[in-house]
C-alpha cells in the first residue's frame, strides 16, 4: 500500500475490486462519500492519473486532517469536505460539480478510529463511551446507555445489533447504572459479560460485539441517512457511471440491496446479483475485511 496506509495504519478493504468496478479514467471525477483515511481515494487517484479527481467527504475531522497532511502530493486532485454524505448534492454544487463518474460508500469504521481508545468505538481498549464520528456534535454512547429506558435499550440492541440477549443486557445496564453511571468501555463490557450466559462469553464472537455495534449505529444515526444518500448518489452519476457500496453488517447490506432494487426502475442497472466478498488472501492479511460485502450498480443511459 502507499504512504497513506503506512502512515495512518489503515488498510482499505477490496481496493482493487473497487477501482476495477469504478473504472476511473484520466478525466474522471469520483465522489468518495466516506473518505476516511484516504485509502480508497489514493487507489482511485493513482488509477486515474494524471488528471482524475476525487472529492472526499467525511464527518470525522481527524480523518479529514490526516488526509490534508498528505493531499498536497496529488496536486489538487483530491478535494476534501468535512460534512455528511446525506448532503452530497450540496457539497458537489458548492464546488461547481453537477455530475460525477463514480460514487463510493465505504460504510466501515476505519482502523485508526477503532484503535484509538479515546474514540470509544472498541470494546477491546479502555476508553470513554463516546463513539461519535464527529466528536463536536451529538449524543455520546454514554448518554444513551445512562439515560435511555430499558425497553428502548433492548429494542436498539436487538434491532441494530441483532443481539439475541438484548433484553438481558438492557436489564443489566439499567441495574448497574443505578449504582454508578457507565462511563467507560470497560464498565460496559463488564456489564454485558455479567448479563449473558457463560457459553456465550466463550463464543467465537466477543459477547460485547453486537451491543457496541448497536450503540455506534444509534450514536451516529448511520441507518437513517443511508437510503436517501444512495438515491442522491444515483441522481448525480453520469450515464454509465458506477455506484459502489461496501457494507460490513447485514442491516446496511439489506438497505443497499433494497435501494438498488427500487432504483432499477430505469435509473440504475444492478451489476452484482450477489454481493462480492474479499478474497481468502485479503481476509488472511486483513481480518477486519471478513464481513465486507460489495454491491455495484451502474447509471443507465436513459432515464424512464
Amino acid at each position: 500500500m502507499g504512504k497513506f496506509s503506512e502512515s495512518l495504519r489503515h488498510v482499505s478493504v477490496m481496493p482493487n475490486e473497487i477501482v476495477s468496478w469504478l473504472m476511473p479514467g484520466p478525466d474522471a471525477i469520483v465522489l468518495d462519500c466516506t473518505v476516511g483515511y484516504c485509502g480508497h481515494a489514493e487507489s482511485i487517484l493513482k488509477s486515474s492519473a494524471p488528471s482524475g479527481r476525487v472529492i472526499g467527504i467525511d464527518r470525522d475531522p481527524q480523518a479529514i486532517h490526516a488526509c490534508e497532511v498528505e493531499s498536497a502530493r496529488f496536486g489538487g486532485r483530491l478535494q476534501l469536505v468535512r460534512g455528511h454524505f446525506v448532503d452530497l448534492k450540496r457539497h458537489l454544487a458548492d464546488r461547481g460539480v453537477a455530475q460525477v463518474s463514480g460514487v463510493l460508500f465505504d460504510l466501515g469504521v476505519s482502523s485508526p478510529q477503532l484503535d484509538e481508545p479515546a474514540r470509544g468505538f472498541s470494546f477491546r481498549a479502555p476508553g470513554p463511551l463516546d463513539m461519535r464520528m464527529d466528536q463536536s456534535v451529538g449524543r455520546t454512547a454514554a448518554e444513551i446507555v445512562n439515560h435511555a429506558d430499558e425497553a428502548d435499550l433492548a429494542k436498539m440492541i436487538f434491532e441494530f445489533g441483532e443481539e439475541r440477549f438484548s433484553r438481558r443486557i438492557a436489564r443489566a445496564i439499567v441495574r448497574d447504572r443505578t449504582r454508578k453511571p457507565l462511563e467507560t468501555t470497560e464498565e460496559l463490557v463488564a456489564t454485558i459479560e455479567g448479563a449473558v450466559p457463560s457459553s456465550y462469553r466463550r463464543g467465537r464472537l466477543h459477547c460485547a460485539t453486537r451491543t457496541f455495534q448497536a450503540l455506534r449505529i444509534a450514536v451516529n444515526e448511520e441507518l437513517d441517512y443511508l437510503e436517501p444518500a444512495l438515491r442522491d448518489a444515483a441522481d448525480v452519476l453520469k450515464p454509465g457511471g458506477r455506484l459502489c457500496v461496501l457494507s460490513f453488517h447485514s442491516l446496511e447490506d439489506r438497505i443497499v440491496k433494497r435501494t438498488f432494487r427500487s432504483l432499477s426502475d430505469g435509473r440504475l442497472t444492478i451489476k452484482t446479483k450477489k454481493p462480492l466478498r474479499p478474497t481468502e488472501e485479503e481476509m488472511a492479511h486483513n481480518p477486519r475485511s471478513r464481513s465486507a460485502k460489495l454491491r455495484v450498480a451502474e447509471r443507465t443511459h436513459e432515464v424512464m
